[in-house]
């Protein structure tokens, strides 16, 4: 039978399971820093610069004080690994194992003579230099032809990476330095490649750890390992939710979710009174359905859509309030000038009455000024909002607040 469960009591549920119900719930320091990625599963990398980077802002919401450096050493102390399974991310290297298939995958596509000689070459250099870029193999060849235009070195690189023969062994800002994997990854950790069935259970594990509740799509990340677990993982769920250990769940809907029996009947604390900005690639929001249907919050990011077509703007921040998300922020750090730019902020309807927002601009212009200054901002602009008196209303609360 699918147990009917209220929206809230499921809100509750996905904020505790994503380490968004307390304030330090994983502590501070570089060490609530490695157990906030181990819980969470990975961390997702991201490019975009107009405000903090997605990785430093994900962790920063969950470990006070956090600083980018913590990333560094973690992955020189090799607790860490960057990985591309099935997203560019940092996950805790005893996971290492589960990015092997997907890596033996890539490894057995077809390739071209010179591209392999060309591999033999760059693992040649690395296994006698050590660690290198791909800038260090620069060439004059044209760049308009090949992978991507990338220059055959680079596509080297990558293409070993991806098989596993390489790993990334330290970051300067966001150029990367290549390894051997041998070199790289420490002796201690497990590399036998996992069956089918392992790596089902491994989703399954990890998911429900870290959301708490997932349907079927979730545990199988849309299909993005490239690889045929859709069998593997529904004979899981089920073998679970015959044992009682997993229970079938709906919020009326129509869509079906997988929740563990313990975490279902476990009591959870009161609703924290807490307002943080989340990164657009936050794993809170990552599955938009499920944000959708539990939330009742339609997110989409922006920044890949053609600038005529955006509803929003370029790379707008969901603001979650206790356990609501109420609303987002386009904005844009403008750091040599050291302000904080807020080009729109939008406040969802249903939280849009002036009650309601009086209630709301003091808690969120201490989370934006605080966020502010960990994107070395000390100043912060408010150009528009809908509704418009949101505007006049989060400056003069920004002034209380003294930024």
């Amino acid at each position: 039978m699918t147990q009917l469960i209220d929206k809230a009591r499921l809100r509750q549920i996905a904020l505790a399971s994503q380490g968004l119900d307390k304030r330090q719930p994983f502590g501070r320091g570089i060490d609530a820093t490695l157990l906030a990625i181990r819980h969470l599963g990975y961390v997702q990398i991201d490019t975009i610069s107009v405000v903090v980077r997605a990785h430093d802002h994900t962790l920063r919401t969950r470990v006070p004080g956090f600083q980018s450096q913590h990333i560094n050493r973690l992955l020189q102390d090799r607790k860490i690994f960057e990985s591309r399974v099935p997203v560019a991310a940092f996950r805790p290297v005893e996971d290492f194992r589960f990015t092997l298939l997907h890596a033996k995958k890539f490894g057995s596509k077809a390739l071209s003579k010179d591209s392999k000689l060309m591999m033999k070459r760059v693992l040649k250099r690395i296994h006698s230099e050590g660690p290198l870029r791909s800038r260090d193999f620069e060439d004059n060849r044209n760049k308009s032809s090949g992978w991507w235009n990338w220059k055959p070195a680079k596509q080297a690189l990558e293409q070993l990476y991806f098989q596993g023969d390489l790993m990334i062994s330290a970051r300067d800002g966001f150029e990367k330095r290549y390894d051997l994997t041998e070199r790289v990854l420490p002796s201690s950790v497990d590399v036998s490649v996992p069956s089918l069935e392992e790596f089902a259970c491994f989703l399954v594990d990890t998911t429900l750890r870290s959301h708490g509740f997932a349907n079927y799509k979730s545990f199988t990340a849309g299909g993005r390992y490239g690889m045929p677990l859709g069998g593997c993982v529904k004979d899981e769920l089920k073998c679970r939710t015959d044992a009682g250990k997993l229970k079938e769940i709906t919020t009326g809907g129509g869509t079906k979710y997988w929740i563990e029996t313990q975490a279902l009947e476990r009591s959870l604390g009161r609703v924290p009174k807490i307002t943080r900005l989340l990164s657009p690639f936050d794993s809170t929001v990552s599955q938009r359905d499920r944000i959708l249907e539990v939330f009742d919050f339609d997110y989409q990011i922006e920044c890949y859509v053609p600038e005529a077509k955006r509803k929003y703007g370029y790379f707008c921040l969901p603001i979650l309030h206790e356990d609501q998300l109420v609303g987002r922020i386009d904005c844009k750090s403008h750091r040599d000038e050291s302000r904080f730019e807020i080009k729109a902020l939008f406040i969802e309807p249903k939280f849009a009455s002036q009650k309601q927002l009086e209630r709301l601009v003091d808690p969120l212009s201490t989370a934006i000024a605080d966020y502010a200054r960990f994107d070395n901002c000390n100043d912060v602009v408010v150009t528009r909002s809908d509704p418009i008196m949101a505007q006049s209303l989060l400056i003069k609360a920004l002034v209380k607040n003294r930024m």
